[in-house]
């Protein structure tokens, strides 16, 4: 059957897949929404790209540690704001992967290379390495640092021991968030990219952002590359003057 060049064309088009947008502060996605234009999805859209600062960062760590029930869930939220991993790789986390005398966590992966299992290795920072000494002084018996009691039929815990599981992270993070001005946060990926984006935002080099993050697209580098310190703001300036840190740019005369 033929087409028209019109049809062919709208039909090429159509089947673009639209990139995520940049990864963006709180401040930003708040801006863009009060203007009043956007959709009720196109808003859900907006919080799926939230990244945290580390003044946020701070403010829901601190929210976080004061309101939990549980006292294992704020050294793993604090593990995925400082180390960048991923919800799955927390809860497989061994006690034994956790080196606080080099100050240094394996991370138990399984999306950089199919069918094998791979790892990585991650400083720790020193709260967190303070934080996870703390919670090793009450932890249960159990191989698997983040751990809970099984429930037995009658719904009553027995006596061995089972790792956090993912539907349960995800309830008590939403727990310890709802009502507060941080409901937003959608989960435990928004951990991932804060820490991924405020290493950018520091002018890490990206090799080593690559070997702590692990597994990362060309396609999620470029949602948090306006961060970088040496920003397209000031290269603009530059370009075509203005003041760069306090001090008067002037562009040549081109005539």
């Amino acid at each position: 059957m033929l087409h028209s060049k019109g049809q062919i064309q709208r039909s090429s088009a159509s089947s673009f897949a639209t990139e995520k947008p940049p990864f963006q502060t709180k401040e930003e996605i708040d801006r863009q929404i009060s203007r009043g234009s956007l959709s009720e999805i196109e808003q859900e859209g907006l919080w799926d790209c939230l990244y945290l600062t580390p003044a946020d960062l701070e403010k829901v760590l601190k929210l976080i540690e004061e309101r939990v029930d549980q006292p294992m869930v704020y050294p793993m939220v604090l593990m995925a704001a400082h180390t960048g991993a991923r919800r799955s790789e927390i809860l497989r986390s061994f006690v034994q992967d956790f080196d606080l005398e080099s100050n240094l966590v394996i991370i138990r992966e399984k999306k950089r290379a199919k069918g094998r299992r791979t790892t990585r290795v991650i400083p720790l920072s020193p709260v967190l390495a303070r934080t996870i000494g703390e919670w090793l002084k009450t932890h249960p018996r159990c191989k698997y640092m983040f751990c809970q009691r099984q429930a037995g039929e009658n719904g009553r815990t027995t006596g061995e021991f089972e790792p956090v599981r993912v539907d349960q992270a995800t309830d008590l993070l939403a727990r310890c968030l709802a009502g507060t001005t941080w409901e937003k946060i959608r989960g435990w990926h928004v951990f991932r990219h804060s820490f991924i984006s405020n290493c950018a935002s520091k002018g890490i080099d990206q090799r080593m952002i690559d070997a702590w993050s692990g597994h990362q697209t060309e396609e999620m580098r470029r949602r948090y590359t306006h961060l970088f310190p040496d920003s397209q703001q000031a290269a603009m300036k530059r370009l075509f003057g203005g003041s760069v840190d306090g001090q008067q740019t002037l562009v040549a005369n081109p005539g």
